[in-house]
Parts: C-alpha cells; sequence; structure tokens
C-alpha cells in the first residue's frame, strides 16, 4: 500500500513538472510576442512584460528540470517554442508561410527533438 502511494505521488510530482514546463513554454512564447511588439526593444512599454515572461519561463524550466531529464525537457521547449512562435508570427504578425517555410519548421522542430532525444538516450 504504501509503496503504491509512493510511485502515484512521484507520478503525480513528474506530472506537475509537465504542466509547470508546458507554463514556461507559454511565458516564453509570451516574452517573444512582447519582443516584437517592442520592435527591436524602441518600444519601452513591452520591455517590462517581456523580461517578466522571460524569467518565469526560466523559473518555470528550472521547476521541470527537478523530475524531468534536462535533454527531454529542453527538447520539448525548444520543439514546441519554436511551433508556437512560427504560428503565432503567421497568424499575428502577418508573416509569410510557404511550403519550404513549413518543412524547415517541422525539419527543426525535428532535429531539436531528435538530437536532444539522441543524447538522453546515450546517457542512459
Amino acid at each position: 500500500m504504501v509503496a503504491r502511494r509512493t510511485a502515484a505521488a512521484r507520478w503525480n510530482t513528474h506530472m506537475q513538472s509537465w504542466i509547470v514546463l508546458a507554463a514556461a513554454i507559454a511565458c516564453e512564447v509570451a516574452g517573444t510576442v512582447f519582443m516584437k511588439l517592442s520592435n527591436s526593444l524602441t518600444r519601452w512599454v513591452w520591455i517590462p512584460p517581456m523580461l517578466f515572461a522571460y524569467v518565469l519561463a526560466l523559473l518555470g524550466l528550472a521547476l521541470a528540470l527537478r523530475t524531468i531529464e534536462v535533454g527531454i525537457a529542453y527538447a520539448v521547449w525548444a520543439a514546441t517554442g519554436t511551433l508556437l512562435i512560427a504560428l503565432v508570427g503567421i497568424v499575428f504578425f502577418g508573416e509569410s508561410l510557404s511550403l519550404i517555410k513549413v518543412v524547415a519548421i517541422v525539419l527543426v522542430i525535428a532535429g531539436v527533438v531528435g538530437l536532444n532525444l539522441a543524447d538522453s538516450a546515450a546517457h542512459h
């Protein structure tokens, strides 16, 4: 009975880390959006929320690393952030969308995930 509770508690903690990682990714994307809105840091009103979002993102990543391996966490962070910010750029900032861009984004995500997963597997 105690072993079950311990396993359940570990699973619960691990799931909380994934939720924290998702929130950290959202903060990183928000920070990048604020950076875009700041017009290369020339619109000062967007700089404080940008910095706040990035600090929250890094704190969330650090907390998630308590139970998620760094290679896995960073692969998910980089791939998800890349995908989301590309979508935000296309939908909200009118950035171009072409087949080459879609393929390149997919390749970047696949490459980041593949490299980090391979690194993680090599350490086991």
